[in-house]
C-alpha cells in the first residue's frame, strides 16, 4: 500500500510539474536556460518535490484507507449493496444534473459540479444506507412474483417451504437446554449466531464476578457443543448494527432483516418482538407446555421446605421445579404431606400451583 501511495504521487508531481513548473519558472524570472523551461525538466522536478512529501504523508495516508477498509469488512452485505446502488443512482442524477452546466463560465462550470457530484453522492449513499431493508423487500417481491409465475399452479403444492433462521439470544445460550433441543430434532432451519451475542457472551465470561464469568464460560461451551456435535446447521452473522448499542434491540432488527425467528427464554424480549410483530420462540413456554398436566382437585405428595410471601405459607417444589405454594403449610416445614391442588397459574414466566394441605381438607 505504501508503494502505491509512493508512486500516486510520483505520477501526480510529474503531472502538476509537466504542466505548470516551466510557466511558474517563466513568471518568476528565475532560469535563463531555456532548457530549463522544458516540460519534461517540470515534470521531473515536480516528481522529485512530491516523492519527498509523500515521507510525510504516506503513514497516515495508508492508516486512513485501512480504517476505511475495515469500516467496509464490518458492514453487513445487504448494507454494503444497497448503500451502493444509492452511490450509483446519486452520481449519475449528477451527472446528468451538471452536464448542461457545462456552456455557462469557468467557475460555475468547473467548481459547481464537483460540489454537485459530491452532496448527490454521498445523498445517494446514505439514502440507499438506510432505506436498506426496503430495496431488499423489492427485490424480494420482484423474486417471489417471477417465481409465481414460472411454478404452474399444479405444482404449488409440491414445492418445500424452507424453514426460517433461528436467532439465538445470549440468555437461551446460557441457559444451556437449546442445546438438548437442537439435538432432539425439534428445532428446524439454519441457528444463526450473531457476532455481537458471541462478543457479549465473552464479555461476560471475562467478568471479575464468578457468577457471570461462570456462566459466560457455560454458554460458550454450549455454542461449541451445537457447533461442532450437534445436528444442526450453524451460521455466524458477522454483520453489526453501529447505530444501536442494546443487544435485544440488534436481534430484533436482525430478524426483521433475515426474516428470521428470535429464540429466547427472556420474558422481556419476549414481549418487545411480539410488539414489532417479530416472530420468537420462548424456551420457557416449550417447558411449560411439556410438563405434565395438573389440575384443579388432584391430590400430590410433597415435600414443603421453606415458607411462603404470605402468612402462614409453605414452598414446595415439583421435580420438574415448578412452585407449589401450600396455605397453611408453615407447619409443615421440613414434612411430606399430601395436598389438593386448588388452582394452578400459567404465564410465560413459568407456572405456580397453589394447594392446601389435605389433612386440613379432611377436618373441615
Amino acid at each position: 500500500m505504501k508503494k502505491i501511495v509512493h508512486l500516486f504521487f510520483i505520477i501526480l508531481g510529474g503531472t502538476i510539474g509537466y504542466l505548470y513548473v516551466p510557466l511558474f519558472l517563466a513568471l518568476l524570472n528565475i532560469a535563463d536556460a531555456n532548457w530549463m523551461f522544458s516540460p519534461y525538466i517540470g515534470m521531473a522536478i515536480g516528481a522529485i518535490i512530491f516523492f519527498l512529501i509523500s515521507y510525510w504523508l504516506v503513514d497516515y495516508i495508508v492508516g486512513f484507507l485501512k480504517w476505511i477498509e475495515e469500516a467496509l469488512i464490518r458492514l453487513p452485505a445487504g448494507d454494503l449493496f444497497s448503500g451502493t446502488l444509492g452511490l450509483m443512482a446519486g452520481l449519475i442524477i449528477a451527472y446528468l444534473i451538471t452536464i448542461p452546466l457545462g456552456d455557462l463560465n469557468v467557475l460555475v462550470s468547473q467548481v459547481l459540479p464537483l460540489f454537485i457530484t459530491i452532496i448527490l453522492g454521498y445523498l445517494g449513499f446514505q439514502v440507499g444506507f438506510r432505506r436498506r431493508e426496503d430495496i431488499v423487500n423489492l427485490f424480494n417481491m420482484n423474486r417471489k412474483e417471477k417465481e409465481k409465475r414460472k411454478i404452474p399452479e399444479s405444482d404449488v403444492t409440491n414445492t418445500t417451504i424452507q424453514p426460517k433462521a433461528k436467532i439465538l439470544d445470549t440468555s437461551v445460550i446460557i441457559d444451556g437446554r437449546i442445546a438438548d433441543i437442537c439435538q432432539t430434532n425439534f428445532l428446524e432451519g439454519t441457528v444463526v449466531i450473531p457476532q455481537f451475542v458471541l462478543g457479549e457472551l465473552q464479555h461476560i465470561a471475562d467478568s471479575s464476578d464468578v457468577l457471570k464469568r461462570n456462566r459466560g464460560r457455560r454458554g460458550l461451551d454450549v455454542l461449541n457443543r451445537i457447533q461442532k456435535d450437534l445436528p444442526v446447521k450453524v451460521e455466524i452473522y458477522e454483520g453489526d448494527f453501529e447505530d444501536i448499542h442494546e443487544v435485544d434491540s440488534k436481534l430484533i432488527k436482525l430478524a426483521k432483516v433475515i426474516d428470521g425467528i428470535v429464540v429466547t427464554n427472556d420474558f422481556n424480549l419476549n414481549k418487545v418482538c411480539d410488539l414489532q410483530s417479530v416472530s420468537v420462540l420462548n424456551i420457557n413456554d416449550l417447558a411449560n407446555a411439556v410438563k405434565p398436566v395438573v389440575l384443579p382437585g388432584e391430590e400430590l405428595t410433597v415435600h414443603v421446605i421453606k415458607d411462603g410471601k404470605e402468612h402462614n405459607q409453605g414452598v414446595a417444589y415439583l421435580d420438574d421445579g415448578t412452585m407449589i405454594v401450600v396455605e397453611e403449610g408453615r407447619d409443615y416445614i421440613g414434612k411430606t404431606i399430601e395436598v389438593l391442588i386448588t388452582s394452578v397459574l400459567q404465564t410465560s414466566a413459568g407456572r405456580m400451583i397453589f394447594a392446601k394441605p389435605k389433612l386440613l381438607e379432611k377436618a373441615l
